[in-house]
């Protein structure tokens, strides 16, 4: 190891130690400890050796082999910021990120995972989360899928760098990965419209499937194969949509001539991501306001079978909406 690696690995260690005791101080470790000593053996900028910023006309490239040192030691703060970053660009488009460090946390607490539990991950993106799921579950029991091969190859490039070599999938999402059911916990890191019927029926009985929907995050609990039921969380979530062959066109919102206090709120703003294509948007506000604006985790999730809703309060109770299918062509985003 040369001196500037040396130098790299040196400063990568403190920016890292910063990033999980601001991570720590947030108390999002108070229920689950140990995941503070998965943070803190990852390397995250060995998953991020290159990244998107955006600008005014696009996107500026920061770079681990940047030959100047001052946009090399930039890229390196900005690998243990506290922040998302844009990973993957195509013809100017977003395709794959590295989420916010404090949000995979979080995620990762409430998702429950345990030594020897089994887990698959919808959504490789650099492969960082696939690793910290490693450190915990062992990477034996870990499966992580993405549809597209390019970050696939680069997720399993960045994993054996960290020493890591989970099971890493080309395929589509939204179909699970069966050869390596049953699984006891599902996590995605993109945003779905409803939740594939595949999981569950890939998970044991009392799995956790954990997913952005809605600009929430659902937590449903299996069952069995055909049902699983939940609640949102209270954490706000914005993640690159489920690409597969069950894509389907966001619904268009006309929201013209709503009160400016409802549209800044950003649990109405959920309230009309979740019933969109449902419920016109006076009447999501004239809802919202008669129920008392209520937060995400007043809402939830029901999948029975082939069907799906989602609801306010209870699974049965008057306000539900059916999700898209996620068979049919208004399936996922």
């Amino acid at each position: 190891m040369g001196a500037q690696d040396t130098d790299l690995e040196a400063a990568a260690a403190a920016a890292r130690a910063a990033l999980v005791r601001e991570i720590a101080e947030s108390g999002v470790w108070d229920a689950d400890p140990a995941w503070r000593d998965v943070f803190e053996q990852v390397p995250r900028h060995v998953f991020v050796p290159y990244y998107y910023l955006p600008k005014a006309t696009g996107y500026q490239r920061l770079w681990r082999e940047d030959p100047d040192p001052r946009r090399r030691a930039r890229w390196l703060r900005g690998a243990y910021a506290d922040e998302p970053l844009a990973t993957r660009v195509r013809d100017g488009e977003l395709v794959s990120s590295s989420s916010q460090p404090s949000l995979m946390a979080r995620m990762l607490v409430e998702l429950d995972v345990r030594e020897g539990d089994r887990v698959l991950e919808i959504g490789a993106g650099t492969g960082y989360n696939a690793a910290l799921l490693a450190r915990r579950a062992g990477e034996q029991n870990v499966t992580t899928v993405d549809l597209d091969p390019e970050i696939t190859e680069s997720a399993r490039r960045h994993l054996a760098e960290a020493g890591c070599r989970p099971a890493v999938v080309t395929g589509d999402g939204a179909l699970g990965c069966p050869e390596h059911a049953p699984y006891d916990r599902i996590i995605a890191t993109c945003a779905l419209r409803a939740v594939p019927t595949a999981w569950p029926a890939q998970c044991r009985p009392g799995a956790r499937v954990l997913a952005p929907l809605a600009t929430g995050l659902i937590l449903l609990t299996v069952r069995d194969a055909g049902h699983a039921e939940g609640r949102f969380l209270h954490t706000p979530a914005y993640f690159v949509p489920l690409r597969g062959t069950t894509r389907g066109e966001e619904p268009v919102q006309h929201i013209g001539g709503l009160p400016r206090r409802a549209l800044a709120d950003d649990c109405f703003r959920f309230l009309l991501a979740l019933t969109a294509g449902r419920l016109d948007p006076h009447e999501a506000l004239a809802l919202w306001e008669r129920e008392g604006r209520p937060e995400r985790e007043r809402f939830g999730v029901t999948v029975s079978g082939e069907h799906e809703w989602a609801w306010l309060d209870a699974p049965e109770g008057p306000y539900a909406w059916p999700l898209p299918s996620p068979a049919g062509p208004a399936g996922l985003a």
